[in-house]
């Protein structure tokens, strides 16, 4: 074969890999395109690619062929054992230096082990982030690259060229840090994109059920919020949903059955918030009140038998409806600041040295969570980089100040009316508990000292002194050890 004219190639020719391609050939870069199932790649080259530089290898050794050093080779295939597969493929004909980037949804903790078995060969790897969807892919996504460092010189010009801009040209990605940080800060988007469609379908809820409003109602609300502090990808999309018309002329929406899907990202989310001890209750809710959702037939068995109150809001509606607006952003906000606790906490445990305010920026645009409320979180960052928490800046305190009025009568009509937010509700529980001085933990250490000899901290001693009572008179002298699981 003659000099190796490629910059890097692409394996996986779902979607979001094709339109990566596209992409990079849209920005110079020659790219070469390969599949498992290798007619994918002729017909790729006679449709979607004609008459581009797009390159095809029928071959592993063929693709690493056409590659010029450092050979820069990124997966798009599903995340968990087809990576894995790839990547001992690629072993045998690469060289160290060569550089592997996993563009999936993959779990960080294989992120992790990939780098170090791959840098103990001289391989360099990157497990990036990439959200955006088809369009994102095609147009510009956000991109959140992680891992060995040394690859991000000859990775940098690619990502950054064909990711989203933002300001002026700023563009949506960056390097995020060592290891798996890169898909762990994609799993927290997730899990926060699970937690904004999951507050925007509380407020569709409490509009359809409660204020009896019809979906071009809705969609229109939605269009009129989408002007304002709530203007997002999300909040746009719903407008244009809920204003989508079936070929019957009714609303498409409603004739969608209301059982949700999950890919495992928000599930991932919220196991590694428990490991860490992090308490991101609104995504966790998101993702529960999904499993409800896909318990339909007991839904609909239990709707028979069980009573409550008639879901209905009474009062002015443009009240109502600006109160649920209310309760949407402040709920926004505490979900955000709890992925943000989340990935500090990752980052102190990883030693990872997270860019909090890089990452807001990565956020505004290209992504599916982008939206102009990023662009107040990298102000926050910018302002206190060692911000403990986002709801304790200066602009989100005098949001949540502002919204907290209607965000508790939502949450208190909700209940009271039958109509269940659980993402509202927590993030307002969240919200008391965090401003709460004394909360009544003391009265549950003293249950776990009571029957299991767990001890306690007193209030007139220094932290880190621990007591047992022998609270019947029966027990013994001897406490357990402390210690946190």
């Amino acid at each position: 074969m003659s000099t190796p004219t490629g910059d890097i190639a692409l394996i996986g020719l779902a979607v979001m890999g094709q339109n990566l391609i596209l992409n990079m050939n849209d920005h110079d870069v020659t790219v070469v395109a390969y599949n498992r199932t290798t007619s994918k790649v002729d017909d790729f080259l006679a449709h979607e690619a004609k008459g581009t530089r797009i390159q095809g290898a029928h071959s592993i050794p063929e693709l690493v062929a056409r590659l010029k050093r450092p050979r820069r080779v990124m997966l798009m295939v599903k995340a968990g054992a087809p990576v894995d597969e790839f990547i001992q493929q690629l072993l045998p004909h690469l060289e160290p230096g060569d550089i592997i980037i996993d563009g999936g949804n993959s779990l960080y903790g294989d992120t992790d082990r990939r780098v170090k078995e791959l840098e103990a060969r001289g391989l360099l790897y990157v497990g990036t982030g990439v959200s955006g969807g088809e369009e994102g892919a095609r147009f510009g996504p956000s991109i959140m690259p992680g891992g060995s460092a040394a690859a991000w010189p000859h990775v940098k010009t690619i990502f950054q060229g064909i990711a989203a801009k933002v300001d002026g040209g700023t563009p949506c990605c960056d390097w995020v840090g060592g290891g798996g940080s890169g898909h762990y800060v994609k799993m927290v988007h997730n899990g926060i994109e699970y937690g904004d469609m999951q507050l925007i379908c509380e407020a569709y809820q409490l509009m359809r059920d409660g204020l009896g409003m019809s979906a071009a109602e809705m969609a229109a609300v939605f269009q009129d919020w989408n002007q304002g502090d709530l203007d997002s990808f999300l909040i746009e999309i719903t407008g244009n949903i809920l204003a989508k018309l079936d070929e019957d002329g009714s609303p498409l929406v409603d004739h969608i059955l209301d059982t949700a899907g999950q890919k495992g990202t928000g599930k991932w989310t919220v196991i590694d918030s428990a490991n860490l001890a992090q308490p991101v209750t609104l995504i966790a809710e998101a993702v529960f009140a999904r499993c409800v959702s896909a318990m339909k037939p007991e839904r609909v068995h239990a709707a028979t038998l069980l009573t409550g109150p008639n879901p209905t809001l009474s009062g002015d509606r443009a009240a109502l409806i600006e109160d649920i607006r209310k309760a949407l952003y402040a709920s926004k906000i505490v979900s955000y600041a709890q992925g943000y606790m989340l990935m500090r906490a990752a980052s102190q445990e990883n030693n990872w040295g997270l860019n909090y305010g890089g990452i807001a920026l990565m956020w505004r645009g290209g992504c599916i969570i982008r939206s102009r409320f990023l662009g107040k979180i990298k102000e926050a960052f910018d302002n206190d980089a060692n911000l403990p928490n986002l709801m304790l800046d200066g602009y989100f305190r005098q949001e949540l100040a502002q919204c907290q009025d209607g965000w508790r009568r939502v949450v208190a009509a909700s209940a009271l009316n039958g109509i269940p937010v659980p993402a509202f509700s927590t993030a307002l529980a969240f919200y008391d508990s965090y401003r709460c001085a004394r909360l009544p933990a003391n009265l549950l250490q003293a249950q776990r000292d009571y029957f299991g000899a767990h001890t306690y901290e007193r209030t007139d001693k220094p932290r880190g002194q621990f007591f047992h009572t022998n609270w019947t008179g029966s027990g013994g002298r001897v406490s357990s050890s402390t210690y946190n699981a």
